[in-house]
């Protein structure tokens, strides 16, 4: 007969390995979460650290990309605000990425709406093909959105990247919107209209504010996917209009200096700021 002995072999008291055999229970998963938690950290930081290089790169004196840099100064972050090429791109970006919010916003809370609450057919082709710009290569749609906005001189103009971005930037919203449609219990919405409310009043004054945290939240992402964008910008830029993206992309062809880190550092601080905006959101829904 097999002892209860060699059915745990391997295995210590508490369920530890036999190398952990004087480790109490409570102290090895300790050390297993802390040996996971290094993992997870050491990952984090890899994937982290090229974006923490930016940082000091911005504020290298030196006149070319170099890190360790060999003394700071804010020269660089002086020249982008002092640069009219620069402020130009930027402020482009953010009329840009501020009107594809709001179009987005509006656009992808009635597509959720419709797609959560009504009886389309076809609602499954409508709902993948609203979330197509996401899984399809946005070099794909640069070259196709070229190709149209061409002919109808929507190149470098902020109608053409309004419609662009904000094609890019609905998914975002739907997204959001939906998950919280579909978490939200409509026998509040029946007793406001079974208590003589219309449909419209019913909405904005029961459903409207259930759902408008999960609304704040795709209009961030909507703002972030428009004014970080690059790809469907190089496409679709010319000289008359181009976004801060764009104009990073020439400057590294032609002019790389510590401003393109600075540039990077100013969009890393300002995504930053957005998603804890998001997370505070979400913290007080």
């Amino acid at each position: 007969m097999v002892s209860a002995e060699s059915n745990t072999l391997g295995r210590a008291q508490g369920g530890a390995p036999i190398g952990f055999a004087r480790l109490p229970d409570p102290y090895w998963r300790a050390l297993v979460t802390l040996l996971i938690g290094s993992v997870l950290g050491a990952i984090f930081f890899f994937l982290v650290l090229p974006t923490l290089i930016i940082i000091p790169i911005s504020l290298n004196t030196s006149n070319y990309i170099e890190f360790p840099p060999k003394a700071l100064t804010l020269h660089w972050y002086r020249a982008y605000f002092n640069d009219p090429d620069w402020m130009a791109a930027t402020f482009f970006s953010l009329k840009i990425a501020m009107a594809t919010t709001v179009a987005a916003t509006i656009i992808g809370t009635m597509t959720a709406i419709a797609l959560v609450r009504g009886n389309l057919p076809g609602k499954s082709i409508l709902q993948a093909l609203t979330f197509s710009p996401m899984i399809v290569p946005h070099i794909v749609l640069g070259v196709a959105l070229y190709l149209v906005f061409a002919p109808l001189r929507l190149t470098g103009n902020f109608l053409g990247f309004l419609i662009a971005h904000t094609v890019l930037a609905v998914p975002y919203v739907v997204l959001t919107v939906m998950a919280a449609l579909q978490r939200f219990d409509f026998t509040i919405e029946l007793a406001a209209l079974s208590c003589g409310a219309s449909r419209l009043r019913s909405f904005f004054s029961v459903v409207l504010p259930n759902i408008a945290p999960s609304i704040a939240i795709g209009a961030v992402f909507a703002f972030l996917s428009s004014f970080d964008e690059a790809t469907v910008a190089f496409f679709i830029s010319d000289t008359g209009g181009k976004t801060i993206s764009r104009k990073m992309f020439e400057d590294i062809d032609f002019n790389l200096t510590p401003v393109i880190a600075a540039v990077s550092t100013i969009m890393v601080g300002l995504s930053v700021f957005l998603m804890a905006i998001i997370h505070h959101v979400k913290a007080r829904t």
